[in-house]
């Protein structure tokens, strides 16, 4: 089984894009689940047309191959960064673009460092509910609610749809070269993607936490936040970046499958579908 249930699938060698499975949740800390989000995504994109009525093209022709899944490294979350960055960094260096479905948000850290290695002004675009700018929790760095800070680190980081923070990141936010845009802002700023794109120029890489989007549309996630974005939301602002900038890799996380119910996780296949179409001609 493949991303888009493409037969035959593309070869490695052939493929533009290259979608990596990780299963893995170790840190979750509200509803487990997200180690599912791989495989969920995976079956429900092979029920998705192929040809994309908004962008009127069949994206699976510029060459799409799914890896094996990265295999889970139990001594904790600091191995399983190095884990998906070694298997992201062969990926960037065969000269594709990697697509990593989660799992939960703490494994786009070493996606990010197999890029930033290869792009140095990397900028991480971050769609999500929660700030995740924590020095620690739970009594290590690489937990799911530090990763941005962790991010931070090695790239510049721009944030969009946040609506939930410590008081630790409120405080620490200000003084630091984030550029963090609340769920209120994008509601209230006719402009908001425009205001948004000035922050990224160049190389990119995208990091979509599917608890970006409202519960209502987006309910199969570990820590879901009421009052968030919408699928055009998110699109128009996908559209505006692919247009202008140059996205190295990109990520969909946290999707928790819930039995019986679907919609989430095509939802999130098609996402994906959707943004490798912006990305190619």
């Amino acid at each position: 089984m493949n991303f888009g249930g493409i037969y035959p699938e593309c070869s490695l060698r052939n493929a533009h894009f290259v979608v990596v499975p990780v299963p893995y949740d170790l840190t979750s800390t509200y509803q487990p689940g997200s180690r599912r989000g791989p495989v969920a995504i995976i079956e429900a994109s092979t029920n998705m047309e192929l040809y994309d009525e908004e962008l009127k093209k069949d994206t699976y022709l510029a060459g799409i191959h799914t890896t094996l899944p990265v295999e889970v490294d139990a001594r904790g979350p600091k191995y399983m960064v190095s884990a998906v960055r070694k298997k992201i960094d062969r990926v960037v260096h065969a000269g594709k673009i990697p697509v990593m479905l989660g799992g939960e948000h703490s494994i786009s850290l070493g996606a990010v460092q197999a890029v930033a290695a290869k792009y140095p002004e990397l900028t991480v675009l971050q769609f999500d509910a929660h700030a995740d700018l924590r020095d620690s929790y739970q009594g290590t760095p690489y937990n799911h609610a530090c990763v941005a800070r962790q991010i931070v680190d090695c790239c510049s980081l721009v944030q969009v749809g946040i609506r939930s923070m410590s008081r630790e990141e409120a405080e620490y936010l200000p003084k630091s070269r984030v550029k963090s845009y609340s769920a209120d802002y994008v509601f209230e700023n006719k402009n908001w993607a425009q205001m948004v794109c000035k922050n990224l120029r160049g190389d990119v890489y995208v990091s979509i936490d599917l608890d970006v989007f409202d519960p209502s549309i987006m309910p199969a996630t570990g820590t879901p936040e009421p009052g968030g974005l919408y699928w055009r939301d998110v699109l128009s602002l996908l559209r505006l970046v692919a247009g202008k900038c140059n996205i190295r890799g990109f990520d969909v996380v946290e999707l928790a499958p819930l039995p019986g119910m679907v919609a989430p996780d095509f939802m999130a296949a098609k996402l994906i579908y959707r943004l490798m179409g912006y990305m190619t001609k």
